[in-house]
């Protein structure tokens, strides 16, 4: 029996189908393997279970010259926090869990998009607070969602997801900005520049993979081309948006407010951001759905699975 760790815990259904097939390892920690972890787990195990947060990078596999671990079955569609070229090299497989997220981050984008042109932030902690003093006509006027633009940044599963939402619910007008052409098969405009889709939207969503090619993809240019009445959202990872150039924008009145899920520096979240009213904040919610948890287990256990009877992995990166 193969010997699998899972690095976090998942809900029961997962660790019990893994259970039947492998000799299972989870760990109680919630916090992201250590480097000497991250070391200790492709020399103990045949199949790790691993997450966002826990980094192999080429170092970690450059100090396991003869891995006993043959794939890493990740659990999350991303995977930038694995450097994939380096496993390769080293004989290790990656796997991910495409499809089961698609849904719930979209939902996410949308609520995003929502509280923050609508101050529902603001609002609820003003009643929190106790200093709600009744409505009157002028208290908390955000913007208007429905009938506006949608730029959407990365026109994959998630960003189809939303912009269709974004259309289908709200009537919104769709542009997005995508690496290779992209046929849909509802009413969008994709545009070749990411700055000139900027300068045309009401609203910003960014929905790319993260990794080298897309870190600092939105940057002081981008945000300063967007109107100043215009919101970015942002639930795809937190390094895609240059998040000091993102502070100052606020700050400075270049764009009226952000939606966030992820963050460049997660778990950390500056105090900037923090303190202001005009951003809503939410801790890596994307997918805490307790069934989409479930599906991207099992999904990454089927994976291992497949690993572990010799046949081709259904989700290979």
């Amino acid at each position: 029996m193969l010997k699998l760790l899972i690095t976090r815990n998942l809900p029961d259904p997962v660790i019990a189908k893994a259970q039947g097939i492998f000799d299972v390892t989870v760990r109680d920690d919630t916090a992201p393997l250590s480097c000497d972890d991250l070391i200790q787990s492709l020399t103990d195990y045949d199949v790790v279970l691993p997450t966002l947060g826990d980094i192999y990078s080429a170092d970690i596999f450059d100090a396991v010259p003869e891995p006993r671990a043959g794939l890493l079955a990740n659990f999350g569609v991303g995977y930038n926090h694995i450097d994939a070229q380096a496993a390769k090299a080293a004989g290790i497989k990656v796997t991910n869990t495409p499809g089961a997220v698609t849904e719930a981050t979209a939902d996410i984008a949308l609520m995003l998009m929502l509280m923050t042109c609508r101050r529902a932030g603001e609002g609820e902690r003003m009643v929190r607070a106790g200093t709600w003093t009744g409505w009157h006509p002028t208290q908390l006027l955000g913007l208007h969602m429905s009938g506006k633009t949608l730029g959407v940044v990365g026109m994959g599963r998630i960003g189809k997801a939303i912009a269709q939402r974004a259309h289908f619910g709200f009537g919104m007008k769709i542009r997005f900005y995508n690496r290779s052409p992209k046929e849909l098969d509802f009413p969008a405009e994709q545009i070749a520049s990411l700055t000139e889709l900027a300068a045309q939207v009401d609203f910003l969503v960014i929905a790319v993979p993260g990794g080298p090619e897309t870190r600092h993809l939105i940057d002081a240019e981008i945000l300063h081309a967007l109107k100043p009445h215009a919101h970015l959202v942002n639930i795809a990872r937190g390094d895609v948006v240059k998040e000091d150039d993102l502070i100052a924008a606020l700050e400075a009145g270049h764009i009226a407010g952000a939606g966030l899920d992820v963050y460049e520096f997660e778990p950390d979240v500056p105090d900037a951001l923090r303190n202001m009213e005009n951003v809503t904040l939410l801790p890596h919610l994307g997918t805490a759905a307790l069934e989409v948890r479930t599906a991207m287990g099992m999904m990454a256990v089927d994976n291992a699975i497949a690993f572990s009877e010799g046949r081709a992995l259904p989700n290979a990166v």
